[in-house]
């Protein structure tokens, strides 16, 4: 082989991990976009992160190795992308929701250091996916949260802002996870916090009464946490 031929078989195994990593990132993102992918897919990324190994002993040079290092982290993203949509697709389907209100619930809970799963299931039982719900007690939205509430979790929020999906959810999420932060994690604490209120919750613990009145157990059943994205602020298990 010709010096020639050896560097283009060289850039040939050097563009092939890309190429591969492109093509599933590309076909990742716009599945998650329309809300739909097979679980049988995860079986072909296995095989696409198994292919792009270690290049053979006759290629060396930083060039190889760099490419090889990119190839990886667009696969782990890609991933990352493929494990979302699926998620996306349980949600999706178990709660009979659309797609694009599976994916905001799923988000805002990633982002505020909720198991999505958790999330789900406190929405499913506030407000069953409505987003102008209110109740009585002019708790709002998807999470079911009252304008004071809000606003000690946010100053300046206003009743219109909270009938959006995001921002409510956002808010009821954070809530949720103060509540837990509070609790040391105990997740059938929080949840009554947020039910009943913190100050009610601590009062009936002070006295030593059960503050529990059921509502933990409705949120909790079914309930199965989900892996999430590595490095995701999420803790509540």
């Amino acid at each position: 082989m010709t010096p020639t031929e050896a560097r283009q078989a060289h850039a040939k195994w050097a563009e092939r991990p890309f190429a591969r990593a492109a093509t599933l990132l590309a076909g990742a993102i716009v599945i998650s976009a329309l809300g739909g992918w097979a679980r049988s897919t995860r079986g072909h990324d296995d095989l696409l992160l198994a292919e792009a190994t270690v290049p053979p002993a006759t290629v060396t040079g930083d060039s190889a190795a760099e490419a090889l290092r990119l190839a990886r982290t667009e696969l782990a993203q890609a991933r990352a992308q493929l494990d979302r949509a699926s998620a996306l697709i349980h949600f999706s389907s178990r709660y009979q929701i659309p797609a694009d209100l599976a994916a905001t619930i799923y988000d805002v809970a990633v982002s505020e250091g909720i198991n999505p799963a958790l999330g789900f299931r406190l929405v499913d039982v506030e407000s069953q996916f409505k987003p102008t719900a209110r109740s009585a007690a002019d708790a709002i939205g998807l999470a079911q949260v009252r304008l004071a509430t809000a606003r000690a979790v946010e100053p300046g929020m206003t009743e219109a802002q909270l009938y959006d999906p995001e921002t409510n959810l956002r808010i009821g999420f954070r809530f949720l996870r103060q509540l837990l932060d509070r609790f040391d994690g105990d997740m059938r604490l929080a949840l009554l916090a947020y039910n009943r209120g913190p100050a009610r919750v601590d009062q009936l613990l002070a006295q030593g009464e059960d503050p529990s009145n059921g509502y933990q157990h409705a949120v909790l059943r079914g309930y199965r946490p989900v892996q999430v994205p590595a490095g995701a602020p999420v803790a509540a298990q």
